[in-house]
């Protein structure tokens, strides 16, 4: 198993983005877990407490209802909406990732799947009663991120809710970052694509140093 490396992280991921092949390192991170998901460095390996809050207090019942994770990692927040009553799908477009998950939850109900968020099977388009995203949009570069945006509004169904969950800056700092978080410009492009902001809290987590946070929520 590798011992991460930040500098060689950061370094990797810039090579890939040159390239124009921006997704091109993804699954070299859950490959250098070695089948250990405890491994994977950015996995927080418990549920977002946001999206648990979120749940507890949306009064609608999900029963019968459909959810997308996109980007899924390992699996924690999927898992978290498959027990609140959603069917859930989870994509990502790590092999690795997928297949960690399915180890890691041999019994799930989440429907653990190996997707591309800019190639999505087309009878997904607008077909989630909920969206959620966590962390993808800051580690994509340029207009790649208002791409991916796009896409996941687009695979909301009417009515629907998409639940946005990234690193948070001032805008005009850390612009040379890897991830590069999201300011408040960038993430209101949700509303100016049309949808109705329902919630929107910034936070600093709990590492040391704390990490500025945005959970916003939308719906269509």
């Amino acid at each position: 198993m590798k011992e991460f490396d930040p500098v060689a992280y950061t370094n990797m991921v810039k090579e890939f983005q040159q390239n124009n092949d921006p997704f091109g390192w993804f699954n070299s991170i859950y490959t250098d877990a070695e089948g250990d998901y405890k491994a994977v460095f950015w996995a927080d390996l418990e549920p977002n407490p946001y999206l648990l809050n979120w749940l507890e207090d949306y009064i609608v019942d999900p029963e019968g209802c459909t959810a997308v994770v996109i980007g899924c990692g390992v699996g924690d927040d999927a898992e978290a909406l498959s027990e609140a009553g959603y069917a859930v799908t989870a994509f990502d477009i790590s092999p690795e990732a997928i297949r960690l998950c399915k180890n890691r939850y041999p019994k799930s109900r989440v429907d653990y799947l190996l997707a591309d968020l800019f190639d999505y099977p087309s009878p997904w388009n607008e077909s989630f009663d909920l969206v959620y995203e966590c962390n993808t949009i800051q580690v994509l570069p340029g207009k790649y991120r208002i791409q991916a945006r796009d896409a996941m509004i687009s695979l909301l169904a009417p009515h629907g809710h998409i639940l946005v969950s990234c690193r948070s800056r001032l805008t005009g700092e850390q612009e040379d970052d890897i991830p590069l978080p999201l300011d408040k410009e960038e993430i209101d492009g949700f509303v100016r694509c049309g949808l109705n902001e329902q919630s929107f809290a910034a936070y600093d987590d709990t590492q040391d140093p704390p990490v500025p946070h945005f959970f916003a929520t939308y719906k269509k």
